[in-house]
């Protein structure tokens, strides 16, 4: 929980008021502190709010907390070491479940590209290249097969367990922690895990190298519907209920840059949005990938950021199971779209 001892302690001068008519407190934090990771195109939106402007022209100064996995993103914010995450979209869900109430306040990605797998390329070349596959192989000591997710609890582990019980496959699988791309790719290529969930960079990195090929990609047809139903929140940032409580008129104001963002890079063309952040924020990732990577989010970014009760709902399929921990919740009590209803008539 974001207390009151914090909340002055972050907060100077007065930030551009909100369109909703939140009154601004006498001490308003200017500074929006935003958690995600890892460090990947996915997760772009805040760094093109950043270099193009847009949190400058809303009188907000931004921090940012790049931690190694959505899971730790989504504990940095219930610690209150920062006020905004952009990430799964079943983190707010389980932030509530466990007494920090949030709420999901725009949605930027509703087609799953954190559900695609790569395994291993001696595995593919054996013949299991399909998930139904994997879920009935062996490793050759009779263990089941270890499938890598950036941490158990995140946004991979989320959709990957998802996929597999899907397929009535998730008793089939040991499930492990891979943490970022470098530790994530490299545990493939040692053959530690034999499947890692892998983002668009990650498997072009890893088929471009000879050790790793694609098991499962939403982009195939029919994959969405057969397993999704539709389209589902993804990824969105989110906030504790105490921040908007707290200072609504900083919510508004952050919505309003990362609303501004979105609609910039639905107009740009992808080789100017690389260039915009290029080698500054994706430096470890290789250059064609990351861009690759870029191009792909580009196309399957929600670029309403709205989230309907449907589509809340086809996201239940995916959050109430059993080892989620996370229990039926009404779209009223997780979901606050009031915030870019404002940004969206301001624009």
């Amino acid at each position: 929980m974001i207390n009151r001892r914090h909340f002055l302690a972050t907060a100077s001068g007065a930030a551009a008021a909100g369109v909703l008519g939140f009154p601004r407190l006498a001490h308003a934090a200017t500074t929006a502190s935003i958690t995600f990771g890892p460090a990947l195109p996915v997760y772009a939106l805040t760094f093109v709010a950043v270099e193009r402007g847009f949190f400058k022209d809303e009188g907000v100064n931004v921090k940012t907390v790049i931690t190694d996995a959505g899971a730790r993103s989504r504990q940095t914010l219930a610690a209150g070491d920062a006020l905004f995450a952009h990430g799964d979209g079943s983190h707010p869900l389980q932030l509530s479940n466990r007494g920090k109430k949030a709420k999901l306040i725009l949605a930027t990605q509703m087609v799953p590209s954190t559900a695609n797998m790569v395994i291993r390329q001696d595995l593919y070349d054996q013949g299991i290249n399909t998930v139904d596959k994997l879920g009935q192989w062996k490793r050759p000591d009779g263990a089941k097969p270890i499938v890598a997710a950036t941490a158990i609890g995140s946004g991979t582990w989320m959709l990957g367990t998802y996929v597999f019980e899907a397929r009535k496959l998730g008793q089939n699988i040991n499930w492990v922690a891979g943490g970022g791309s470098k530790t994530m790719l490299a545990g493939l290529q040692s053959k530690q895990f034999d499947v890692i969930m892998a983002p668009p960079a990650w498997q072009l990195e890893a088929g471009r190298n000879g050790f790793g090929k694609t098991l499962y990609d939403v982009r195939t047809p029919g994959v969405m519907a057969q397993d999704f139903g539709g389209n589902l929140p993804v990824l969105a940032f989110y906030t504790l209920e105490d921040t908007i409580d707290q200072d609504p008129a900083l919510v508004q104001s952050t919505v309003n840059a990362l609303y501004k963002a979105m609609r910039w890079v639905k107009e740009t063309p992808v080789d100017e949005v690389f260039a915009l952040l290029g080698t500054k924020y994706y430096g470890s990732i290789d250059p064609a990938s990351a861009k690759a990577e870029l191009a792909f989010d580009k196309d399957t970014w929600d670029y309403n950021g709205r989230i309907t009760k449907e589509d809340f709902e086809r996201g239940g399929r995916v959050w109430y199971r059993t080892g989620t921990d996370i229990p039926p919740m009404k779209y009223e009590d997780v979901v606050d779209m009031r915030f870019l209803d404002a940004a969206q008539k301001k624009a």
